[in-house]
C-alpha cells in the first residue's frame, strides 16, 4: 500500500526565481551601466525554462571602469532561507586594454564570489573543491548575460572564466551580504560549503510547494556521502531523532548523516540510485508510523495519521489487549509510544512494516530503521 501527496490546494500559487536568475541580472544590469555610463532601472533576462523575466535593480552605482547593482530575491509562494535576500553584481574592467600583441582579440569574463558567497570544501557537489559555490547553470547564465551587453568585445563561445591574460576582460564579483549569517540555518557546511550561500538553479525559477529545494540538498548530501567513501547513510526527518543517531552511531563520519526531512520517498529512491542499498532511517514513532503507513511524504499537510490502522496491525499480531485498548483510545502516536513503554512487539512491529514500505518506494532497498525516543536517546 502506497499513499501519496494529498491534493495541491486550487487556489494558483505566486513562483519566484532562484539565486542564479538574480545573479545573471544584477550581472546584466551592472554591465549595462558599465557601458552606457548611466543609470539601469531594470533588466529582462533569458531563464533555463524558456522564459524571459524582469527584474528591478537597486544599489545602483557606476564609474567608468566599475559599476555594481542588486537583486532583490523573491521566491514567491514559496520562500525559502534566501527570500528577500540582496544578490549583488559587481563588474569591473581594466583601465586600458592590454596592449600585447600576442593576443588576437579574444575576451574573458571571470566570475568569483564575494561577500556571502560560499565555497566548496568537499568532493560530490556539481563544483570541485577549492571552487566559489556557483553552479554550473547560474554560472553560465551570468556570463551569457554579461556576453549579450559586450558582445562586440568577447566572443559567445567559448566563455571562459580562466585567470589568463587578454584583450579584453571582465571580472563579474557575486555577493550576498549577509550570506553567512543566513547559511547558518542551512546545511551548507555538512555539504561542505563554507562561508556563504550557494548560487544555484536550473530553470531560474523558483515553483512554489515544489520541495524541489529541500530535494536538491538531499542529493548533493548523497553525492557528498558517496564521493566520501561512505558505505551507508542514515536518513533522519529531524534533528532531533538526526542528533539521537548520531550519538548512537558516533563512529559513522558526519557525511553519512542525511537530512531527510519528510521526503521519505524521493530520499530512498536517491539512495537506491546511487547504491546505497541499506539505508537507515532515524525517526520519533509518529514518523515511523507514517512511512509504515505507506506515505510518500509524512508532513502533516501531505499524510494523515490513522492510528486504526496501527489498531488492525496490532489485532493481527495478537498484541496484547491492554495495548490494543490504548491504541484505540489515543489520539496521537507519541501518546501510544509512551503509553506503552515504547513496548517492543509494539515497536517492532511497526518498524517491519516501514521497512516493508520502504522497499515499496525504491525496489532493492532494505531499510533498517533507528527509533528515537522523546528524550535524546534510541529506543530500538
Amino acid at each position: 500500500m502506497t499513499r501519496t501527496l494529498r491534493p495541491a490546494p486550487s487556489t494558483p500559487l505566486r513562483s519566484g526565481y532562484t539565486t542564479g536568475s538574480c545573479a545573471a541580472a544584477a550581472a546584466k544590469g551592472a554591465a549595462l551601466m558599465l557601458t552606457s555610463q548611466s543609470v539601469v532601472s531594470k533588466v529582462s533576462i533569458d531563464l533555463p525554462a524558456g522564459v524571459s523575466a524582469t527584474f528591478l535593480l537597486n544599489g545602483m552605482s557606476f564609474s567608468e571602469n566599475e559599476a555594481s547593482c542588486f537583486v532583490v530575491k523573491d521566491a514567491g509562494d514559496d520562500p525559502d532561507i534566501t527570500n528577500g535576500a540582496e544578490v549583488w553584481a559587481r563588474v569591473t574592467r581594466p583601465p586600458h586594454p592590454s596592449p600585447d600583441p600576442t593576443l588576437k582579440g579574444e575576451g574573458e569574463i571571470r566570475i568569483s564570489g564575494g561577500i556571502g558567497i560560499g565555497t566548496v570544501t568537499k568532493p560530490g557537489l556539481a563544483i570541485p573543491p577549492g571552487e566559489w559555490a556557483i553552479n554550473p547553470v547560474p554560472l553560465r547564465m551570468i556570463e551569457e548575460a554579461v556576453c549579450s551587453v559586450f558582445s562586440s568585445h568577447i566572443p559567445s563561445t567559448p566563455l571562459r572564466t580562466s585567470l589568463q591574460p587578454s584583450a579584453f576582460s571582465l571580472h563579474v564579483t557575486i555577493s550576498i551580504p549577509d550570506g553567512e549569517e543566513r547559511a547558518k540555518k542551512t546545511l551548507n557546511a555538512r555539504l561542505g560549503i563554507i562561508g556563504g550561500l550557494s548560487i544555484l538553479g536550473t530553470t531560474g525559477i523558483v515553483r512554489p510547494i515544489s520541495a524541489k529545494a529541500w530535494t536538491d540538498t538531499i542529493d548533493a548530501a548523497l553525492d557528498v556521502a558517496k564521493a566520501c567513501g561512505c558505505d551507508t547513510v542514515i536518513l533522519s526527518t529531524g534533528r532531533s531523532s538526526e542528533m539521537a543517531a548520531q550519538r548512537h552511531l558516533s563512529h559513522l563520519p558526519e557525511e553519512a548523516y542525511i537530512m531527510m526531512g519528510d521526503h521519505a520517498a524521493y530520499a530512498l529512491q536517491a539512495c537506491a540510485r546511487r547504491g546505497f542499498s541499506q539505508p537507515i532511517i532515524a525517526c520519533q514513532f509518529a514518523k515511523l508510523l507514517k512511512i509504515a503507513c505507506g506515505y510518500e511524504n509524512t508532513h502533516a499537510a501531505a499524510s494523515e495519521l490513522d492510528l486504526a490502522v496501527l489498531l488492525g496491525w496490532a489485532e493481527a499480531a495478537n498484541v496484547s489487549s491492554g495495548y490494543q485498548g490504548i491504541i484505540s483510545h489515543a489520539n496521537t502516536a507519541r501518546e501510544i509510544a509512551v503509553a506503552t513503554g515504547f513496548d517492543r512487539t509494539l515497536m517492532e512491529l511497526v518498524s517491519a512494516r516501514a521497512k516493508q514500505s520502504a522497499a515499496v518506494h525504491a525496489p532493492g532497498i532494505q531499510a533498517q530503521t533507528l527509533l528515537c525516543g522523546y528524550d535524546g536517546t534510541v529506543v530500538l
